[in-house]
């Protein structure tokens, strides 16, 4: 996105709150691949999006240090939970405690380990599911959520456009493929409705419809 048009919608948009602007200021500092959080604007988006379905139960497929996790759990309704699930244990702590600062650490059931193999355990239909993890993997995701997320329910994929590498003729390499793969398995499916949104670097949402 072109910068000034970025700093355009930001100022346009409602502020970033102190606890997710230091969260995302430390991941900058502390770890690799820091653009791997959601940031203010899609943040915005999808807690706007939580808000609007108010969840009673939200899944999340790749916590990272937990920005997009805060902004889906203040759209739960009262009681709803968030499971999120991260593969990268070390992330843990440092999550755990920004879902502390932003009170809503007692909404959060934070797991560690291969999505692939916690989903199909857990006894839970969810309203919205957010996959943001292995982008190899996002088929593997689909495949093992689709059947918990209740008819009416949303899916939200990230990094669909994979910085535009969906429109080379030849990709390479295996993430690549695997958003492409994942796009392209999406448009064939019957019993759901979908819409990408060129938000940062590509949002699905998807509808199932029964």
């Amino acid at each position: 996105m072109d910068r000034q048009l970025e700093k355009f919608l930001q100022d346009h948009s409602s502020p970033e709150d102190p606890v997710l602007e230091d969260l995302y200021r430390q991941t900058h500092i502390m770890f690799v691949n820091p653009n791997m959080s959601c940031g203010h604007l899609q943040g915005r988006l999808l807690e706007m999006i939580s808000k609007m379905i108010q969840p009673e139960n939200i899944l999340e497929i790749g916590t990272f240090t937990g920005y997009s996790s805060i902004c889906l759990a203040r759209g739960l309704k009262p009681g709803g939970k968030l499971t999120t699930i991260e593969l990268n244990d070390e992330l843990r702590d440092f999550a755990r405690s920004y879902f502390i600062r932003a009170n809503i650490d007692s909404k959060i059931n934070q797991l560690t380990g291969r999505a692939q193999d916690i989903v199909p355990g857990l006894d839970l239909k969810f309203d919205l599911v957010y996959i943001d993890g292995e982008k190899r993997e996002y088929t593997e995701y689909y495949n093992i959520i689709i059947r918990k997320v209740r008819p009416e329910g949303f899916i939200i994929a990230d990094n669909v456009l994979w910085d535009g590498k969906v429109l080379e003729k030849e990709l390479k390499d295996p993430r690549s493929k695997g958003i492409l793969e994942f796009n392209e398995m999406i448009s064939r499916q019957t019993n759901i409705e979908n819409v990408i949104l060129p938000i940062r670097d590509g949002l699905m949402l998807i509808r199932k419809v029964y």
